[in-house]
């Protein structure tokens, strides 16, 4: 393990070494840039921002310790001079490395190492306020300890002084409710203030109110049969038409039922009328016509007998169309008695 051993070797011997870091340091304070391999330029980096950092203190002594590495008077006189001057408030980094590639005949990486010639410009650090260190609370344990170790004296004072501190506290807590109480009442008186109508607007307000209530309540009123009637219409409709068809279809063979036994009842009595009445008819007619034969036979000769039979045919067609007009003037009334009938 490495341990306390800084820098590379190198692959050279110590004299080689300081010898070609010597003559890198010259070259890079002349020219101010030089390349080389990765490895050589961060350790001369090393080693050139120590002799910037002499020449920057400007001393003797610091001179002398520069002069003991650098061999070259003009390149020290440029050090003292020129470089300290333009680092002179750059805090440090005074070089840059910046990688170039890799060599064609080792294939080594190759660097580019320079002095840095921007001027230096330092950022304004925001002053930030001293962070206010909260008393840390005492542990359980020393507050009791300090409590045994304090008199009776100082611990009635110490007590004396928390219930002061409570009441402080407390006071401060009621007045801050006492303060919001009396925001909130006052807000409260404004917002009722803001609130109350005037008189004029007590009166016209119920008027107005009334009116688009009652609006609304026509409205209403007609919206609702309305939309009920129209959803309801088309199933209404459909249920009358079938209770009309069921209603027609069960009454139909009743009233032609009813209708025969009162029509053939009529019929009847009106056959039986007719033939009391021609039954009747030919009675008179035949007690008529033997009174009139005795009373012929008494006063006419035979040749008034032999008439009288024609005239009886003759009288007895004439005597039925009269029955048959007599059967239909009584036909009507019959009906108008069966429809009373029924009625009641």
């Amino acid at each position: 393990m490495r341990h306390k051993r800084r820098g590379r070797k190198l692959g050279v011997t110590t004299k080689h070494r300081k010898a070609m870091f010597r003559n890198m340091v010259t070259d890079l304070f002349r020219f101010d840039r030089i390349k080389t391999t990765d490895m050589k330029a961060k350790e001369l980096r090393r080693i050139a921002e120590k002799m910037i950092t002499l020449a920057k203190e400007g001393t003797l002594h610091k001179r002398r310790q520069a002069a003991a590495y650098i061999k070259d008077k003009e390149v020290l006189q440029k050090l003292f001079t020129e470089i300290a001057e333009k680092f002179k408030e750059r805090p440090g980094g005074y070089t840059r490395i910046i990688k170039l590639g890799f060599r064609k005949g080792d294939n080594s990486p190759i660097s580019l190492i320079e002095l840095v010639e921007e001027d230096y410009k330092p950022s304004k650090k925001k002053k930030t306020a001293p962070k206010k260190q909260k008393p840390k609370a005492a542990d359980k344990g020393e507050v009791s300890d300090s409590r045994a170790k304090s008199s009776k004296k100082e611990s009635a004072e110490e007590l004396g002084l928390i219930e002061e501190e409570k009441a402080a506290a407390a006071a401060t807590v009621a007045e801050e409710a006492a303060e919001t109480v009396e925001t909130a009442e006052t807000q409260a008186q404004e917002a009722a203030a803001e609130e109350a109508p005037t008189p004029e607007a007590k009166e016209t307000a119920p008027v107005e109110e009334a009116q688009p209530a009652e609006e609304k309540a026509e409205a209403k009123a007609d919206e609702k049969p309305e939309s009920k009637e129209e959803a309801q219409a088309p199933e209404a409709k459909e249920e009358a038409e079938e209770q009309t068809e069921t209603e027609a279809k069960d009454s139909a063979p009743a009233e032609e039922a009813k209708a025969a036994p009162e029509t053939e009842g009529e019929v009847k009595e009106e056959k039986v009328e007719a033939k009391t009445e021609a039954e009747e008819a030919p009675e008179a007619e035949k007690a008529e016509t033997e009174a009139k034969k005795s009373s012929q036979k008494e006063s006419e000769p035979a040749e008034a007998k032999e008439a009288a039979p024609a005239e009886e045919a003759e009288a007895a067609p004439e005597e039925e169309p009269a029955q048959e007009a007599k059967a239909e003037e009584t036909a009507p009334e019959a009906e108008e008695d069966t429809e009373e009938k029924k009625e009641d």
